[in-house]
């Protein structure tokens, strides 16, 4: 049984695989068409995971939409009926595509699988379709390594969800609660975010960034003026404050009027005031996620979480959701966006549907480290790096190790791509940018020099497994990037502020690994384990070996508005132009200063909104 599980059209398109109930292959379109956040029907994606399976189109059983348009196109009418006549403006100007095409899905989908795959095939009969939120709970409870377990499902909107609470047994899913639009966690921190000039969809990661600098001196005012919230966790907003109901932008003149300044222009400097309101909104994003899991433990005495939906890459709110030890175990699905719908919407046709029963004996969850993109051989490496005359040399896997280990070691910037792309928003050691964690100059390094960003920006630390406990305030293994905990108190540096506040606190070495620790000794773990990324894992031990450090510094191997590389190709134009000093494809390695010159280039000139 092949079935292909499809998310598009709105943001992160993507498709995923499943061979027999597993997942064999998951990319996101955007890694292919180098557009970030594509939202365009994933045909190169959906030609990977045929091509990667050796499947043609015929063997493929069934193709699962990842939600229903008839019922989000109910809900937006809806909405625009009820905000009449204020919505006019941003009704006929998103109606027209709704008209043409998204009403229609199945026709589109029909038509666009043709037009990839010209062939005799019936597609309509092979189209079904999941919805939004069942598709999210389908990816994060299916691939868990839980029998059973409750899930929790928050983002901006599906077709009418925002938030909803399921219960998961075996091969069963069963809604229990939800919380429908208008009212919406995932939107009122995409408010927010917007309100502090950064992009919806994109910078609420920089909202999460940026709150450690800031003291939640709004939080009540929001509590009070935005959002209702019961003792339940259940909630809803004053849409008083609001445009996304009525208008073509998040906010109104009457949020702006809280706060006493305007909207805050993109690129324009950060002042004290914007860092108080993202500490703020982070603040009260974490109350609710917690009120939420205190309600769903009480009222279902299960022992184990899983979460997905966009709120779940809110590292801030996991990680003190694992500390807090409301659940004995959570696990995330880390493409807990849209994307990650492609991957449930197959998993709620094969299990729910079909009613195939899950395999749940090795106790490991089925995401295989979430490396489930396309990879490329040494042979494939070396024909396009001598098509561009570039200087490299082969080593064998020990010593490409070893080198690799030493140049981190030396303080040099090394762009790492080994295997299978990361699935997800995270790099996870496979499409890595990486770094020595113990320099106190490498994070504003990293920011100004190869990624092009804001220097605020916190980056994460890679551990060995075994040593992560010994490092870190961590109750979970977070192989997936997905929980922020502090460092141990013998970790850290005592530091004196004095008069600093804001962005001046990062010139302060605040711990044995100043380039991953944040202003408030918090950092974004990721657990690098044997049996998942061996390669990987065999480097972080040779640097632990050299220094003692079993921490190095891991970023996305991209550089600002642009997607995590894919080919070696996207690696090799990121290398040249940026100022990363060492390049390492697969057993393959490059020296910046042994490559010519004249082909360096300097991507500051074309760098894209992020």
């Amino acid at each position: 049984m092949n079935i292909l599980g499809i998310s598009a059209f709105y943001h992160d398109s993507a498709s995923a695989l499943l061979v027999d109930g597993e997942i064999t292959a998951a990319a996101q379109e955007e890694r292919f068409t180098r557009k970030k956040h594509d939202s365009s029907f994933p045909i190169n994606s959906v030609n990977f995971c045929l091509t990667d399976s050796g499947l043609s189109p015929g063997e493929i059983d069934y193709v699962v939409f990842y939600e229903k348009p008839f019922l989000k196109f109910e809900r937006i009418l809806e909405t625009y009926i009820a905000f009449a006549p204020k919505s006019y403006k941003s009704f006929s100007a998103s109606s027209p595509l709704w008209f043409r095409d998204k009403l229609f899905q199945k026709r589109v989908l029909a038509k666009r699988l043709n037009e990839s795959f010209p062939c005799s095939i019936d597609w309509t009969k092979k189209l079904l379709f999941s919805e939004h939120h069942l598709s999210h709970a389908a990816s994060a409870f299916f691939p868990s390594p839980f029998e059973n377990a409750a899930i929790l499902t928050m983002d901006a909107v599906g077709e009418w969800s925002t938030t909803s609470i399921a219960l998961g047994n075996q091969n069963r899913l069963k809604l229990v609660e939800e919380i429908n639009f208008p009212h919406s966690l995932g939107l009122l921190y995409s408010a927010f975010t917007q309100f502090l000039g950064f992009r919806v969809n994109s910078g609420e990661y920089k909202v999460m960034g940026l709150a450690p600098y800031g003291t939640p001196r709004y939080t009540n005012l929001i509590k009070e003026k935005f959002i209702h919230l019961h003792h339940d966790g259940s909630f809803s907003l004053d849409m008083k404050y609001f445009g996304y109901g009525t208008s073509l932008t998040m906010t109104n003149r009457h949020f702006a009027e809280n706060f006493g300044c305007a909207p805050r222009e993109p690129e324009q400097e950060l002042q004290p005031i914007h860092m108080d309101i993202a500490a703020s909104i982070q603040q009260v994003t974490d109350e609710v996620v917690m009120k939420i899991a205190r309600y769903i433990s009480q009222k279902t005495s299960v022992r184990q979480l899983c979460l997905a939906g966009g709120v779940a890459l809110n590292c801030v709110s996991n990680g003190k959701l694992s500390s807090s030890g409301i659940f004995d175990d959570i696990w995330i699905q880390p493409a807990a966006g849209d994307a990650g719908g492609a991957i449930g919407a197959a998993l709620v046709a094969h299990h729910i549907a079909l009613n195939s029963p899950r395999d749940i004996t090795s106790g490991v969850d089925k995401m295989r480290g979430s490396f489930l993109g396309p990879q490329f051989s040494n042979h494939e490496i070396v024909k396009f790096l001598s098509k561009v005359e570039a200087s490299f040399k082969i080593y064998s896997e020990e010593e490409m190790i070893e080198r690799t280990a030493s140049a981190v070691e030396s303080g040099l910037a090394v762009g790492w791509f080994q295997g299978r792309m990361e699935f997800g928003p995270r790099a996870l050691g496979a499409r890595s940018i990486l770094a020595d964690a113990r320099s106190p100059q490498m994070q504003k390094l990293l920011n100004l020099k190869i990624k092009y960003r804001e220097s605020f920006r916190p980056f994460a630390p890679s551990v060995l497994a075994e040593d992560c406990f010994d490092w870190f305030d961590l109750k979970h293994s977070s192989p997936y990037m997905l929980f922020i905990a502090k460092l141990l108190k013998d970790k850290q540096k005592s530091v004196s502020f004095g008069n600093k506040f804001g962005l001046e606190l990062l010139n302060e070495v605040r711990s044995e690994i100043p380039a991953v620790t944040h202003v408030d000794f918090s950092a974004r773990i990721q657990t690098v384990h044997k049996d998942t990324n061996p390669k990987y894992y065999k480097l972080l031990k040779k640097f632990k070996d050299l220094t003692g450090c079993p921490v190095i510094v891991n970023t996305s191997f991209n550089i600002r508005g642009e997607p995590i590389v894919c080919t070696p190709q996207d690696a090799y134009n990121c290398f040249m132009g940026t100022e990363l000093d060492v390049l390492v494809l697969e057993n393959v390695i490059l020296y910046k200063r042994d490559q010519d010159s004249s082909k360096i280039k300097d991507y500051r000139e074309t760098i894209l909104p992020d």
